[in-house]
């Protein structure tokens, strides 16, 4: 099981029990805990060492800071072993009586077996309205199948785990990602509860920058449209051009407007310095992709410093 942590100190003695009592049932594996401290400032690193020295199933990664949780995935999922991996957040809002389940419909064939939202309690409207809106703008404009309002719960074969190390991107949308690599899925529904301790860290400022994410990494619908949109207003603006001519051609004299052509002036400039933004936007990409810097640097794995970081397809 794969969990990012950052300052889950209060969630996660609940975790680690609630999740033990669900596994310790099932007989017929043997589960291991890799849990990623994702450069916590309370004392997740200190119970993290405590779970490991209750339990030798917990190894726990320590990253040098915080790289935020989409690269805390990735960290975890580069020293994952197994035939395969749950991800799942320390606050309890993917369950782990879903675990069973889950394992089911893996020994039936599955190789993503992922948790679908039917209610999310504990969030604003906003908040829910504003996820439901994304993902259904997303799924409109990408030229994948983007799955709706699924999340990082899920349970995932080898062979999936294997296909998302090859992908090094440092800006990650790996909800995105685990729609892309495809592979045989299957969604199973539940009511996520609201956190049993602490406060999110997801804020409507760091929501929009994930949102921004997924729409650069998986479509350049963005950029089509400002295409379209400037063919529109050059059209437009020969249109009022010809008009302005044809009058003073008939009427003579100087043409009354000049409020309208300022208003005219600052819509375009604005729709301008909108879409330079966008090109920035993946501009911005391209750029910190080309310096090839490793996604992340591991301090300690299970206590012992880390010296020689891993490194795939050139990428750490």
């Amino acid at each position: 099981m794969l969990v990012p942590c950052y300052n889950e100190e209060a969630a996660l003695p609940v975790f680690y029990d609630r999740t033990s009592k669900v596994i310790n049932s099932i007989n017929r594996y043997e589960f291991q805990f890799v849990f990623v401290n994702d450069g916590s400032t309370d004392d997740t690193l200190r119970i993290l060492k405590e779970l490991r020295e209750r339990d030798t199933r917990v190894c726990y990664i320590d990253l040098s800071r915080n790289f935020g949780k989409e690269i805390a995935m990735i960290a975890g999922i580069d020293y994952l072993s197994g035939d395969a991996a749950i991800i799942m957040d320390a606050d309890l809002q993917d369950p782990p009586e879903l675990i069973p389940e889950m394992i089911s419909y893996w020994e039936q064939g599955y190789d993503d077996v992922c948790a679908k939202r039917t209610s999310r309690e504990g969030e604003t409207f906003f908040k829910k309205w504003s996820s439901h809106m994304f993902y259904r703008i997303l799924q409109g404009v990408s030229n994948i199948p983007i799955q709706k309002d699924v999340g990082d719960f899920r349970l995932l074969d080898k062979q999936c785990l294997e296909a998302l190390r090859l992908m090094r991107e440092s800006q990650r949308y790996t909800k995105g990602l685990f729609s892309w690599i495809g592979f045989n899925k299957k969604e199973i529904l539940f009511e996520r509860p609201a956190r049993i301790a602490g406060k999110t860290k997801w804020n409507y400022w760091k929501l929009l920058n994930l949102a921004i994410e997924g729409l650069t990494s998986f479509t350049i619908a963005p950029l089509r449209l400002a295409a379209f949109v400037g063919c529109v207003l050059a059209f437009l603006a020969m249109m009022y051009m010809a008009v302005i001519i044809i009058k003073t051609i008939i009427y003579g004299g100087d043409v009354a407007g000049y409020p309208s052509l300022i208003t005219v002036i600052l819509f375009i400039g604005g729709v301008q310095l909108f879409f330079l933004g966008i090109m920035g936007e993946y501009l911005g990409r391209v750029f910190n992709e080309s310096k090839f810097r490793p996604l992340y640097l591991v301090k300690t794995y299970n206590g012992q410093r880390i010296v020689r970081q891993k490194f795939y397809g050139g990428r750490g």
